[in-house]
C-alpha cells in the first residue's frame, strides 16, 4: 500500500452515499424527531436552546473549551419517585437520587450513541452530579450548569428552595443536557409563569434556615449541612484524621457512626444530608392535589416527619445556621456536634 486513498477502510468510506458519513455542522435538525430520540431513551420532556442565546451566554466559554463545534443544548428531565425523596430515612431518599442521577447519566448516553449513529456529533455535556472536573476545586467544576438551560429550555422555573420546579412534574426531578454540533429548526422558550406556590414550606423544613421567608438563600448554611458528606465535609474529615494523634483522639472529634457515614459515602456514593425543600414542595399538576385537598394533613404527613427526625446538623461556629437551629431545631443536635462546629 503506496498511499492513504489506497488502504481499504478510506475505499469504503469513498465509496458511502455523502449523507452516511455525517451532516454538515449548519445542517438544521429537526426537532420533533429530536424530541422523539430523547423520549425513547428515557427521558420525560425535552426542549432546545441555541448556543447563542442570552440565557446561558455566561456559559459558552465553558462549553465550547469541551466541545468546540457546540451549536445547540438538548435539555430533557426524567421523573423521580416522590414518596421516596420524602421519606425520612435517608437512605431511601439518598437511593432514589443515585438511581434517578444514574439514569439521567444513561439517557444523555443513550441520545448520543444514537446521534452518533446518525452522523450527528453530540455530548453528553457533564454528569448530572458526579463525576465533575475535580481539578478545579473549590473553583467552578461543572461542565455545564443545567438549572438555567433547563429554564432557557422551558422545562421550568426556579423556586424560592432554587429547584428546578416543572409544570407537571414539580421539583421531583433531575436534569441532564446533551450539546449537538447542528442547529435545530425550533428552539423552545421559557414558560410563561413559575409554577413555584410560595407556600413556604421549604422555608419551614429546611433544618439549617438556608431558605428564608423573603426569597433570600444561604448558600454557605445549605452547603455546610446537606453536603456534609461531598469535597468540604470530606477534606474536613481528612483534617480529623490527620490531626489525631491515635484512635482515641480521633474517636473524641468523630463519632463512630459518622465514620461509618463517611466509609458508606465511600464505598457506595455521597449521601444528601437533607433534601427536605424538595421533599416537601408540592408545586406541580401532578404533585399538587394532596396539598389542595387537605393542607393540614399534608403538613402533618409529608413536612412533619422531617422537621421532627432527630439528626446531626452541620453548621458553621458562630454563623446565622448555628443560631437558628438552635432557635428552631433545639433536638437536632445528634452526635457529633463538637467535631461538626470545630471543622466546619
Amino acid at each position: 500500500m503506496n498511499s492513504l486513498e489506497e488502504h481499504p477502510t478510506v475505499i469504503r468510506v469513498r465509496q458511502r452515499p455523502p449523507a452516511e458519513v455525517g451532516s454538515p455542522a449548519n445542517h438544521l435538525l429537526d426537532a420533533a424527531w429530536l424530541r422523539i430520540v430523547a423520549q425513547q431513551a428515557g427521558a420525560e420532556e425535552v426542549g432546545f436552546v441555541g448556543l447563542g442565546r442570552g440565557e446561558i451566554q455566561d456559559q459558552r466559554a465553558d462549553i465550547l473549551r469541551v466541545f468546540p463545534r457546540a451549536k445547540t443544548l438538548l435539555s430533557f428531565v426524567c421523573r423521580m419517585n416522590r414518596e421516596n425523596v420524602r421519606s425520612p430515612a435517608r437512605s431511601i431518599a439518598n437511593l432514589e437520587f443515585h438511581h434517578a442521577g444514574d439514569e439521567v447519566n444513561e439517557v444523555a448516553r443513550r441520545i448520543v450513541t444514537t446521534l452518533e449513529h446518525k452522523g450527528i456529533r453530540a455530548i453528553n455535556g457533564g454528569a448530572m452530579g458526579f463525576p465533575m472536573e475535580a481539578d478545579r476545586w473549590p473553583n467552578k467544576m461543572w461542565v455545564v450548569s443545567h438549572k438555567p438551560v433547563a429554564v432557557a429550555a422551558g422545562l421550568g422555573r426556579m423556586g424560592i428552595h432554587r429547584n428546578i420546579i416543572h409544570p407537571r412534574f414539580g421539583n421531583f426531578i433531575l436534569l441532564g443536557t446533551v450539546i449537538l454540533d447542528a442547529p435545530v429548526d425550533e428552539e423552545s422558550r421559557p414558560i410563561d409563569y413559575n409554577p413555584c406556590l410560595e407556600c413556604k414550606l421549604c422555608v419551614a423544613a429546611c433544618p439549617v434556615g438556608a431558605i428564608g421567608s423573603d426569597g433570600q438563600f444561604n448558600f454557605s448554611a445549605c452547603y455546610t449541612h446537606n453536603y456534609r458528606e461531598f469535597m468540604g465535609g470530606f477534606t474536613d474529615w481528612v483534617g480529623a484524621v490527620a490531626d489525631s494523634a491515635n484512635a482515641e483522639t480521633y474517636r473524641k472529634k468523630v463519632s463512630d457512626a459518622e465514620t461509618v457515614s463517611v466509609w458508606q459515602s465511600l464505598s457506595f456514593g455521597a449521601n444528601y444530608k437533607a433534601a427536605y425543600c424538595m421533599a416537601v414542595c408540592p408545586a406541580g399538576e401532578d404533585v399538587i392535589r394532596p396539598f389542595l385537598d387537605d393542607r393540614k394533613g399534608y403538613v402533618k404527613d409529608v413536612v412533619r416527619p422531617l422537621q421532627d427526625r432527630d439528626e446531626t446538623v452541620y453548621v458553621i461556629a458562630g454563623s446565622d445556621a448555628e443560631a437558628y437551629v438552635g432557635r428552631r431545631f433545639p433536638y437536632k443536635t445528634g452526635f457529633g456536634e463538637q467535631w461538626n462546629r470545630e471543622v466546619s
